[in-house]
Order: C-alpha cells, then structure tokens, then sequence
C-alpha cells in the first residue's frame, strides 16, 4: 500500500483514453465484470493482476478495492498474505522451491543450490533481466515424490540437479520466444 503521501492514488480517472492508468482501471473492471464484484472475486482478480503484469501494486490494490467496495487494507491484507500474491515485481518465470521435511530428506539442498548456482541469485531474488525469480514453497502437496518444485503452475517432481538444468534450459527457451511486451510485464502502469 501507499507509504507517503505522495503515493497515494488519485480517483478513478475517466477524461483521459487511452492513457496507462485508464488501461489498468479498464483492465480490472473487464475483471470484474468477468468475475464479480462480491468478496469472492478479490482472490481471482489479483491472480489475474499478478500472472498478466507480475506485480500487484499500491495503485492496483486501490483499484480493485474501489469496484469491490472493500477496504484497501483489506485488498492488502490479502496480497500480503498469499506467498503467490505479494506486491513486489517477479521474474517472467517463478521458481520455487519445497522446503518442506519430506523435500529436505529427498534432497532439496542440492537442488537449492543447484538452481541459485544456474540462476546467479538466491532466494528471493530475481534475476537482473527479469527472467527468473527464485522462491521458497512451503509445501506444494507433493511430499511422496519430492524434491519437488513449482516453475510458474507446473510442478516437477523427483528433482535431481541434472533435471534443475534441464528445466532451466527448457524455460530459457520458452522465454526467449515471448514477445518483449510481455517479458517484464506491464508494472510501469502501476505506478501512480
């Protein structure tokens, strides 16, 4: 959320087409017009928000909590809250990590260090270009067929260091073949 005054977000702007922040206040209301404007619907929109721009800012939370006539803590709340949510800006692709017991007898240090020796970062970073973030999961419900990890919403299983450097490999390429457009995402309408 806003820390200053001098973040803190104007009224819903209508005079002005076509311009970055009419594009998000269009965005989301195409989002609630898809999903609702109950309660419900808050989880929805933000993972919308979060896989289109990778990023749920101050000024997308005030946004989302105006249509859904909620409390712009409460939007906060949520993004704060949810690991998969949280308002700072990731990689184009997320890597993250089982830290649970049963990942950590199945290995997971090696691949811990595998991934953040392939990557250059460590967790909770993201790389330079934007490419990779690099995360903790607390469980992603694999526990019998672990080390596993979760790259964007597919998740690997029996991860062995040589698989770490398969994956990376095959996301590289994936990468490579996104448009720019879509490579940081569009963060810098977020700011207001």
């Amino acid at each position: 959320m806003p820390n200053s005054t001098a973040e803190k977000v104007r009224p819903v702007q209508k005079d002005r087409p076509g311009s970055k922040v009419n594009s998000l206040q269009d965005e989301i209301d195409r989002l609630t017009e898809r999903f609702g404007t109950e309660r419900k619907a808050l989880i929805p929109i933000l993972q919308e928000i979060k896989k289109r721009h990778h990023i749920i800012s101050g000024y997308a939370m005030q946004c989302v909590a105006d249509r859904l006539s909620i409390s712009p803590a409460e939007v906060y709340g949520v993004v704060s809250f949810y690991s998969f949510l949280h308002e700072e800006y990731q990689g184009r692709i997320v890597i993250r990590l089982c830290r649970t017991i049963s990942c950590d007898m199945a290995g997971k240090d090696a691949i811990a260090r595998q991934i953040q020796n392939d990557l250059g970062i460590k967790f909770g970073e993201t790389t330079p270009d934007g490419k990779f973030s690099l995360e903790w999961a607390n469980c992603v419900g694999m526990c019998d067929q672990g080390p596993a990890i979760i790259v964007n919403e597919q998740v690997f299983t029996h991860v062995t260091p040589e698989k770490v450097q398969e994956i990376i490999t095959a996301c590289v390429k994936m990468y490579e073949r996104t448009p720019d457009l879509f490579k940081k995402g569009n963060h810098n309408e977020h700011k207001k």
